[in-house]
């Protein structure tokens, strides 16, 4: 976030909340903050562990970081 690409800076974060509102938020009513907290947190742990990514070769963000699997750009 240097500047030079500020229309880009915001690209993922908001790509991720516009999945998180779609696939999760939306489709849900909630009875309090504490149950939609909750429920963020389970779909947070979906997205991040068990949700494939078509840019990480379908791969979840976790087996990527933890090197399960080699990321698309590295092969």
């Amino acid at each position: 976030m240097d500047g030079r690409g500020r229309c880009l800076d915001n690209v993922f974060v908001e790509r991720l909340w516009r999945t998180v509102k779609y696939e999760e938020v939306y489709l849900k009513t909630y009875r309090s903050l504490v149950d939609a907290h909750a429920h963020l947190e389970t779909y947070f742990r979906f997205y991040n562990d068990r949700r494939p990514h078509s840019a990480l070769d379908d791969a979840t963000p976790a087996e990527t970081y933890h090197g399960a699997l080699p990321v698309a750009a590295n092969q």
